[in-house]
């Protein structure tokens, strides 16, 4: 099965080896999101919501440009560096997530970066 890396215009350069996101038989994978800048930078130091919300909107560029939006997403794998910031995550998750909710899990963890409060991976099913 051929498989399409998907980046977003105008994206940085990952922090390690991988692609922002992979597109297979209708199906994308977004990497795990950080609230990076363009160089690796991480935005909103201290903030959980902004941060979510950064993350969010950096999942949400490379599902679209894979050809889908953040209702085809049906699974979301959400890493927290401390459960305090769990009601602001979920808050500004819930924005992004109006109607009929993906599957998803959280754990707490550390992140590459001390200052990333957040990172989410997601699944999304856009069809053939």
């Amino acid at each position: 099965m051929p498989k399409e890396i998907v980046v977003p215009a105008g994206s940085g350069k990952p922090l390690a080896p991988y692609s922002p996101g992979t597109k297979a038989d209708g199906v994308v994978y977004v990497s795990g999101t950080l609230p990076f800048d363009k160089d690796n930078n991480v935005v909103h130091v201290g903030d959980a919501a902004a941060q979510t919300r950064h993350v969010l909107e950096l999942i949400k560029s490379v599902i679209e440009t894979a050809g889908g939006t953040m209702e085809d997403v049906t699974m979301n794998h959400i890493f927290l560096t401390d459960w305090v910031n769990y009601g602001a995550i979920n808050t500004v998750y819930a924005e992004f997530f109006p109607g009929d909710k993906p599957a998803r899990y959280c754990v707490q963890t550390g992140l590459v970066k001390p200052d990333a409060l957040v990172e989410i991976a997601s699944v999304a099913h856009i069809g053939k």
